[in-house]
C-alpha cells in the first residue's frame, strides 16, 4: 500500500506541474496577442487608457494647476527692470546748454541787456564772446529783473535759477555780470555771494571788484582774514539816524557770515535781493544748510529802522489781492556747481521757487554710418571739460612718489597739481620731493596762512612753481591759471572729488591731462565709481619698472634725508 501511495503522490504532482506549464504558455501566448493588438492599435494612431494617463500627467507638470502655496526661498530668475527715477518738472526737463565751448561762442554784443559801459569793460579784459554758460543764464538773470527790485516780469515773484555745467565753464562772469548791471540809489546789501572756501571767496571778490570799478558799487568780502571789529566797520557805519550799509555786494564764507548775522549790530539782509550760492552741492552736503536757513530768516525779518511798512518784506506765500496790494523786493536764489544733486529731497531743503534749470548733463545724438541715430551719453551723471583727456596708472605704494618723478623728470611735465588726501600726506611728499632734488616743488593746504597761500599759487602761474602739491583745499572752483597735468597722488574716494579735481585743466576750452595713481586693490573700485557716474573714456596707462630703476638709488637717499627731517621736526614740537 505504501508503494501504491507513493506512485498516486508523484502521479498527482507530475499531473500539476503539466499544467502550470500549459499554464504559462497559455499566459505567454495571450500575452504575445496582447501586444501585437496594442503595436497594432498604435500604428493606427489610438492611445491606450495607461498612454492617456502618462501624457495627463505629464500635462500637469507643465502647466500646474494655480496653488494658493507660496514656497520661501524660492527663487525665479527673471531680468531686473531698472527703476526710473520720477523728477519734478524742472529737474526733467531742464534748458540745455552747449557743451562744446569753443563752437558755441556768443559775442558780447549779441546779448540783450549788456550796458555799453560794461561792454567796453569786458573787450578791456579781453573778452570777446560769452561761454554759452553766459549766454545762456546771464540773460535770464537780466530779464527776472527788468522790472526793477520790487517785483519779477509780469509783476510777480521772480523764478529761483540753478545752473550745473563743467569747471571752468564760466559760471563766476554768468551771475557777476547781471549784479554789477543793477543801478541802485540807496547803498543797501543787494547780493550775498556765499562760497564754502576762503580762496574761492577771494577770487570772486576780486572779479566783482573788477566790473564795478567805476560804477560806485561797493563790494566787500568776510571771510575772517581779517579781525571781526575791521569786518565790522566795512559792513555798517553808525550815524546819529541809526545804522547804514556800507556794502552793496558781500562775498562771505558761511561761517564768518552767521557770526555777523548775529553779533553785528545794524547789519541787515531785509533788502537783499539775490542770494547767489557757489558750490551749491557742497553748501548742502557739509552741513551749512543751517547758514542758509539763517541768511533766509535775517532776509525776512522786521526791520526795526523804523523804515516805511510799504516795503516791509513778510515770507511769500500764495498769491492774493491782499498780498498784490504793496510790493515786496522778491528774494531770488542762483544756486551755481560743477557736480548738482539731482536729489529732490536735497534740493527741497533748498525751499527753491519754480526753479528753473540750465545744464550740459544731457544725451546726445550720434548719426552712425548707416544712417541712423543713436543716443551716446544716456548714463552720464556729471559733465567734464571738453579738451579734458584721463588716464590711470595702476601701481602699488611703495612705487607712487617714484612714479610722481619719473613724470616730472622723465617725461618732463610741466605746471603740475598734484592733489593728495590728507594735509599730512600733502606735507610728506613736499619733503620728499624737496630733498629729492630737481624740480621746483611747493605744497598749498590749510596749514599755510593765507597770504603764503597766495603768494604760492602766484608762483605757480608764473612758472615758477612746476609741481603744486595740494589737497582738495584747491579742488573746489579756484581758477589756478596755465595747469597742463593733473595728478591724483591719491586716489579719490568720491566721483565729486575726481570731478572737481581733474576740472583744475581744461578750462575755458583749453587742452589737459589728469593721471590718476591707482593702487592694484582700490583699481575695480574706482572704475567702477567712474562707470555708475557715466566716465568711461579713461585710459590705463601702466608704467614698467625698469623705466623707474634709475630714480631708485636716489631716491633712498631722499628716503634717509627726509626721515632725518621729520626727526628735527617731532624735536622741535616738543
Amino acid at each position: 500500500d505504501s508503494e501504491e501511495d507513493i506512485k498516486q503522490q508523484e502521479n498527482r504532482s507530475n499531473f500539476k506541474n503539466k499544467t502550470s506549464k500549459r499554464k504559462k504558455r497559455d499566459e505567454e501566448a495571450e500575452g504575445a496577442e496582447t501586444r501585437k493588438k496594442e503595436n497594432s492599435e498604435r500604428a493606427e494612431g489610438n492611445q491606450s487608457p495607461t498612454d492617456e494617463l502618462s501624457l495627463a500627467a505629464l500635462e500637469e507638470e507643465a502647466n500646474p494647476p494655480p496653488s494658493s502655496l507660496m514656497v520661501l526661498g524660492d527663487y525665479d530668475r527673471k531680468p531686473v527692470q531698472k527703476v526710473q527715477p520720477f523728477l519734478p518738472q524742472w529737474l526733467a526737463q531742464p534748458k540745455l546748454v552747449q557743451k562744446r565751448i569753443k563752437d558755441n561762442l556768443v559775442p558780447v554784443t549779441d546779448v540783450p541787456g549788456i550796458h555799453p559801459r560794461l561792454l567796453k569793460k569786458l573787450q578791456m579784459n579781453g573778452i570777446e564772446s560769452f561761454f554759452p554758460v553766459q549766454a545762456e543764464v546771464i540773460p535770464a538773470i537780466l530779464q527776472s529783473a527788468a522790472n526793477g527790485y520790487l517785483m519779477g516780469r509780469g509783476g510777480y515773484r521772480p523764478k529761483d535759477i540753478c545752473v550745473s555745467a563743467p569747471t571752468g565753464s564760466g559760471k563766476t562772469l554768468a551771475f557777476v555780470i547781471p549784479i554789477v548791471l543793477l543801478d541802485r540809489v540807496v547803498c543797501q546789501v543787494r547780493a550775498l555771494v556765499v562760497l564754502p572756501t576762503k580762496e574761492l571767496a577771494q577770487q570772486v571778490s576780486k572779479v566783482f571788484n573788477v566790473y564795478t570799478d567805476g560804477t560806485g558799487l561797493k563790494v566787500v568780502l568776510i571771510t575772517g582774514q581779517k579781525s571781526f571789529a575791521k569786518e565790522q566797520e566795512m559792513l555798517v557805519q553808525k550815524k546819529v539816524t541809526g545804522y547804514c550799509s556800507l556794502a552793496d555786494i558781500i562775498v562771505a564764507t558761511p561761517g564768518r557770515l552767521t557770526d555777523h548775522i548775529s553779533q553785528t549790530p545794524g547789519f541787515s539782509l531785509t533788502q537783499l535781493r539775490f542770494l547767489i550760492v557757489d558750490e551749491a552741492d557742497r553748501m548742502i552736503d557739509d552741513m551749512h544748510q543751517n547758514c542758509l536757513n539763517q541768511i533766509v530768516k535775517a532776509a525776512f525779518q522786521v526791520d526795526d529802522t523804523g523804515s516805511s511798512m510799504l516795503f516791509q518784506r513778510t515770507k511769500p506765500g500764495p498769491v492774493t489781492a491782499a498780498s498784490s496790494c504793496y510790493p515786496q523786493i522778491p528774494l531770488q536764489k542762483l544756486l551755481f556747481s560743477a557736480t548738482l544733486t539731482q536729489d529732490p529731497e536735497k534740493l527741497q531743503q533748498l525751499d527753491l521757487f519754480q526753479p528753473r534749470l540750465f545744464t550740459s548733463v544731457y544725451s546726445e545724438k550720434k548719426i552712425l554710418g548707416d544712417g541712423t541715430e543713436t543716443e551716446q551719453d544716456t548714463d552720464k551723471k556729471y559733465t567734464l571739460p571738453e579738451g579734458l583727456s584721463q588716464c590711470y596708472v595702476p601701481c602699488d605704494l611703495n612705487s607712487k612718489p617714484l612714479l610722481l618723478l619719473h613724470f616730472m623728470l622723465t617725461m618732463k611735465f610741466t605746471r603740475v597739481l598734484c592733489f593728495t588726501n590728507s594735509r599730512e600726506a600733502s606735507h610728506r611728499l613736499f619733503l620728499l620731493v624737496q630733498a629729492f632734488g630737481g624740480v621746483p616743488v611747493a605744497e598749498f593746504s590749510s596749514r599755510l596762512p593765507p597770504n603764503e597761500r597766495q603768494r604760492t599759487i602766484k608762483e605757480f602761474e608764473q612758472g615758477k612753481i612746476q609741481l603744486l602739491i595740494s589737497t582738495d583745499a584747491t579742488a573746489r572752483g579756484i581758477d589756478v591759471k596755465e595747469v597742463n597735468y593733473v595728478i591724483n597722488y591719491d586716489a579719490p574716494q568720491f566721483i565729486r572729488t575726481y570731478i572737481h579735481r581733474v576740472g583744475r585743466t581744461a578750462r575755458a576750452g583749453k587742452v589737459g591731462v589728469a593721471f590718476s595713481l591707482v593702487l592694484r586693490i582700490q583699481e575695480r573700485r574706482f572704475l567702477r565709481m567712474l562707470k555708475d557716474a557715466g566716465i568711461h573714456d579713461i585710459k590705463k596707462h601702466p608704467v614698467k619698472g625698469n623705466s623707474l630703476k634709475p630714480l631708485v638709488q636716489q631716491y633712498e637717499e631722499a628716503l634717509c634725508k627726509l626721515e632725518k627731517t621729520v626727526k628735527v621736526i617731532e624735536t622741535e614740537k616738543k
